[in-house]
């Protein structure tokens, strides 16, 4: 059974860094696409970054934040800098088998919220 799991979320400034983990039961995350998405109030959830051979990023985050992980602990991290009131949303992990599938197994998300 999958299971991800984030955390690190929580209240920062602006101009502030948080980095938020994702820890993968019953699957590998250095064979699957592992996906951070996010979704403010109001609005439709958006890709943040994936990473599998190599990372990937939305426009909006490119510079400030970097996927990471850690194959021997199972987990992929998002290390957010420079974050703006616009980041606040809650943040997802996600995974998927191969970039031709959608994704298909879902964390609980974790809530980050900047202020000004």
């Amino acid at each position: 059974q999958v299971q991800l799991v984030e955390s690190g979320g929580g209240l920062v400034q602006a101009g502030g860094s948080l980095r938020l983990s994702c820890a993968a039961s019953g699957l590998a995350v250095n064979t699957y696409y592992m996906g951070w998405f996010r979704q403010a109030p109001g609005k439709e959830r958006e890709f943040v970054a994936a990473i599998r051979l190599r990372a990937y990023y939305a426009d909006s985050v490119k510079s400030r934040f970097t996927i990471s992980r850690d194959n021997a602990l199972n987990i992929v991290y998002l290390q957010m800098n420079s974050l703006k009131p616009e980041d606040t949303a809650v943040y997802y992990c996600a995974a998927r088998w191969d970039a031709s599938h959608e994704y298909d197994y879902w964390g609980q998300g974790t809530q980050v919220t900047v202020s000004s």
